[in-house]
C-alpha cells in the first residue's frame, strides 16, 4: 500500500473506530447517571448522531473504492498468529451506515416513548450498548471477533426484549430468544472452528475477500481440498450447516423463528431497531460475508428454506390481531425473501432489500408504537378492559392520526412493493432473478418462485388488512361504550420527526431516479461484480407489471372486505386454524422439545431420588448396621475379652500376692509346689 492509500486507510480506519466506540461510551455514561436525572435520552442520542456522521463519512469514501484492511496482532498461541482489526469493503460500509441512521430516528422516538418508564436511563444505557455491539460486528475482519460480537448482540437483544421483566410473558420471551439463539450459536461457532482447522487463519479477509482461500477451495471424489490443506467433504457440509443454524436463528428463519413474535414483549421503539438493521439483519450479512463458501447444492437449501418461511409466514400474518405480531411475522417473511435472493445467486438484490426493508418496516414499527400508545390512553381514560395492541379494537385513526396514518399507508406500500418506493425496487429484483434462477431447471425449482409469488400477494392481503382494520370504518371501541373519550393525537416533535425522515427513506428517490428499474439502483450495482452483465427478458416486463396490478386488486380486495362488508373470518375452518395458530409449530416444540426436556427432567429426578438416592440409602442402611456390629463386637467382644484377661491378672496377681507376705510356710508351699509342677512336667515329656 502506497503511503497516500495508507494514510487515507488510517483515516477510515479511526473514523469507523469512532463510529463504533460512541454508543459504547454512552452507554458507559449511562450506568452512572442517577434515574433522577433523565438525560440519558440526550446522551444516547447525540452518541448515536454522531455515530451516524463518521459512518456516513467513511461510507463516502469507502463505497465502490479500494477496501480497506487495517490488523493488528492480538495474541500468539504456538505458531498460531491472531489479529484484531477492522474490513471496510461495500458491504460492511453499508452496515456500519445503516445501523445508525436506522437507530437515530428510534432514538429521538423513544425519549418520547418511555419518557414515563421508571427504568428511563436503564432502557438507554441498553440501547446504546445494542448498537455498539451491532456495529462492531460488521466491521471486524477476524472469525473470532464476529463471533464474540455476535454473542453480544444476541445479549443485549436479549436484555431488551426483557426490559419490562416484571411481566411474565416478556421473561419467557426473553428466555426463548436466549435460548433459540444459543443453537444458533453452537452451529456458528462449529464452523468458525472447522473453517480455522482447513485454513488456518481465522482472518475473515484472507478467507472471504477477493481472491481468497474459501474461492481457491474445491470437493472432489469426497474431499475438500483448500490450497494448503484438506479434509473429509463432510466437514464442509458441517460448515454450512453451522452457518445456516447461525443465520437460521439470528435472522428468524425456519426452523429457528418461532422466537421473533414472541420478542414483541419489548418495547415497540425495541421492536423497530432489533426488526429493521440490527439483531435479524445480521443473518443475511452473514451469509453476504461466507457467500464464497456455499456450493450450488447449498444455495439450493438457502432459496428453498427462504421461500418456505416467508410463505409460512406471510400465511400467519392473514389471521393475526396483535398489531406488533402482524409486522413481526412480515419481518420473518422479509427476511425469507432476502435469504432466498441469496440462494439463487441474487447477492445483490438480497442486501439492496435488506437496506430498503430497514426503513420501511422501522417506519411501520414506530406508527404501531403510537397506535398502541394512543390506544393505551384511550383505555386507561376510558377505564376499558381491552387488549390496546388487538387491531379488532381499532378503526378509523386515520381522521385522529393523520400524520401516522400516512406514514403507515408509506411503510405498506412499500412493504408490498408497489411502484415509487423503494420496495418496489428491491423486492421486484427478487422475484425476477428467482424466476431466472429457476428457468430450464426441474418442475420443483418452479415452485420457489412460484411460492414468492404468491407470498408477494399474501403480503398485500394481510398488510391491506392491518391499515384497513386500524384505520378505515369505524372506531370500534364506540360499539361497546358510544360515549368514548378520544382524546389522541400524533403526538410531539419527537414522535413526528422520525415518522417523516423514515417515510422519506421508503421511497424511491433515495435509491434510484428510475422508480422503475431496480437495475438502476446505486445500491443493488454497488454489489454486483465487475463483469455483471444484466440479462433483461420478458420477466424484467411481466413481473413487476404483474405484481403490481394483482396487488392492487388483492388491496382493494382487503378494503372491500373489511370496510365495505365488514367481513369476519370463519374461525372453524382448518385453514384458518392452521395459520391462526402459527402452523402448530410452537404447539410442536412444546410437546416435543420442552415438554420433552421437562418429561426428562422428571425422569432423571425420579431416577435421582428412586435409584440413586435409594442406593445411597441402601449402602447407608448397611454401613449403619455394619456399625452397630462393630460397636456391639467391641463392646462384647473385644472389651469383654479385655476385661477378662484384666480380672484373671488382677486375681492371679492378688493370688500371687499371698506367696509375698513375709510368712515362711508359704514360702515353703511354694518350693514344692514348683518341684512337683517340675517333676510332673519331666514325667509327661519322658
Amino acid at each position: 500500500m502506497i503511503p497516500d492509500q495508507a494514510h487515507i486507510a488510517h483515516i477510515q480506519t479511526f473514523h469507523t473506530v469512532v463510529a463504533v466506540v460512541l454508543p459504547l461510551l454512552a452507554a458507559v455514561i449511562n450506568n452512572f447517571i442517577p434515574n433522577k436525572l433523565k438525560i440519558t435520552g440526550w446522551i444516547s442520542t447525540i452518541a448515536i448522531l454522531l455515530s451516524a456522521a463518521f459512518a456516513i463519512s467513511v461510507f463516502a469514501a469507502v463505497w465502490n473504492t479500494t477496501a480497506v484492511h487495517t490488523q493488528q496482532l492480538w495474541f500468539t498461541i504456538g505458531a498460531t498468529k491472531v489479529y484484531a482489526g477492522v474490513w471496510l469493503n461495500n458491504l460492511s460500509v453499508m452496515m456500519l451506515a445503516l445501523v445508525p441512521v436506522i437507530a437515530l430516528p428510534v432514538h429521538i422516538y423513544s425519549m418520547a416513548y418511555m419518557k414515563e418508564d421508571e427504568r428511563f436511563n436503564r432502557y438507554f444505557t441498553y440501547l446504546s450498548f445494542f448498537c455498539f455491539s451491532m456495529l462492531a460486528l460488521v466491521v471486524v475482519d477476524s472469525t473470532i471477533l464476529l463471533y464474540a460480537f455476535w454473542e453480544l448482540v444476541g445479549f443485549s437483544s436479549y436484555l431488551l426484549i426483557g426490559f419490562w421483566f416484571t411481566r411474565d410473558k416478556a421473561v419467557q420471551a426473553n428466555k426463548k430468544a436466549f435460548i433459540m439463539n444459543r443453537i444458533g450459536d453452537v452451529g456458528l461457532l462449529s464452523a468458525v472452528i472447522i473453517l480455522f482447522a482447513q485454513y488456518g487463519t481465522f482472518d475473515l479477509v484472507r478467507l472471504f475477500g477477493d481472491n481468497g482461500l474459501v474461492s481457491k477451495s474445491v470437493i472432489e471424489n469426497g474431499v475438500w481440498i483448500a490450497p494448503a490443506g484438506q479434509l473429509p467433504a463432510v466437514w464442509q457440509y458441517v460448515a454450512f450447516a453451522g452457518i445456516f443454524l447461525g443465520m437460521a436463528a439470528k435472522s428468524a428463519q425456519f426452523p429457528l423463528h418461532t422466537w421473533l413474535p414472541d420478542a414483541m414483549e419489548g418495547p415497540t421503539s425495541v421492536s423497530a431497531l432489533i426488526h429493521a438493521a440490527t439483531m435479524v439483519a445480521a443473518g443475511v450479512f452473514l451469509l453476504g460475508r461466507a457467500y464464497p463458501l456455499f456450493t450450488p447444492e447449498e444455495l439450493s437449501v438457502f432459496a428453498v428454506i427462504g421461500c418456505f418461511t416467508a410463505f409460512m409466514a406471510a400465511s400467519i400474518a392473514l389471521t393475526q390481531n396483535d398489531l406488533k405480531r402482524i409486522l413481526a411475522y412480515s419481518t420473518i417473511s422479509q427476511l425469507g425473501f432476502m435469504v432466498l435472493a441469496m440462494g439463487v445467486g441474487a447477492y445483490a438484490s438480497s442486501l439492496f432489500h435488506l437496506a430498503t426493508h430497514a426503513f420501511f418496516k422501522c417506519l411501520l414499527f414506530l406508527v404501531a408504537g403510537i397506535v398502541i400508545h394512543e390506544m393505551q390512553h384511550i383505555k386507561h381514560e376510558n377505564h376499558l378492559d381491552i387488549d390496546p395492541q388487538n387491531i379488532l379494537y381499532m378503526g378509523g385513526l386515520r381522521k385522529k392520526l393523520p400524520l401516522t396514518f400516512i406514514s403507515a399507508v408509506i411503510g405498506s406500500l412499500a412493504l408490498i412493493g408497489l411502484l415509487f418506493t423503494s420496495g418496489y425496487l428491491s423486492k421486484d429484483g427478487i422475484l425476477i432473478q428467482a424466476f431466472e434462477w429457476a428457468e430450464g431447471k426441474a418442475w420443483y425449482f418452479q415452485l420457489v418462485p412460484a411460492g414468492a409469488l404468491l407470498t408477494s400477494l399474501l403480503t398485500a392481503f394481510y398488510v391491506s388488512r392491518l391499515i384497513v382494520k386500524v384505520f378505515f370504518g369505524k372506531f370500534r371501541l364506540l360499539n361497546i361504550n358510544p360515549d368514548i373519550k378520544l382524546h389522541i393525537s400524533d403526538g410531539g416533535w419527537n414522535y413526528k420527526m422520525p415518522l417523516v425522515l423514515l417515510a422519506l427513506c421508503s421511497l424511491f428517490p433515495l435509491f434510484s431516479l428510475h422508480p422503475w428499474l431496480y437495475e438502476h439502483a446505486w445500491l443493488y450495482q454497488g454489489f454486483l461484480p465487475a463483469n455483471h452483465l444484466e440479462r433483461m427478458n420478458v420477466y424484467h416486463t411481466l413481473i413487476p407489471v404483474g405484481v403490481n396490478i394483482f396487488c392492487v386488486i388483492v388491496m382493494y380486495l382487503a378494503y372491500a372486505m373489511y370496510v365495505k362488508r365488514n367481513y369476519v373470518a370463519r374461525q372453524n375452518g382448518w385453514l384458518f386454524r392452521l395459520s391462526y395458530n402459527q402452523w402448530y409449530i410452537d404447539a410442536i416444540y412444546n410437546k416435543l422439545f420442552v415438554k420433552g426436556a421437562l418429561a426428562l427432567s422428571n425422569l432423571l429426578y425420579w431416577f435421582d431420588r428412586t435409584v440413586i438416592d435409594g442406593i445411597v440409602n441402601l449402602l447407608r442402611s448397611i454401613t449403619g448396621t455394619l456399625s452397630s456390629l462393630a460397636e456391639w463386637a467391641d463392646r462384647y467382644v473385644v472389651n469383654g475379652i479385655i476385661y477378662l484377661i484384666t480380672v484373671l491378672v488382677r486375681r492371679t496377681g492378688n493370688l500371687v500376692r499371698l506367696f509375698q507376705g513375709g510368712k515362711l510356710q508359704y514360702y515353703m508351699y511354694s518350693m514344692l509346689a514348683v518341684v512337683l509342677l517340675v517333676f510332673i512336667f519331666k514325667l509327661l515329656i519322658s
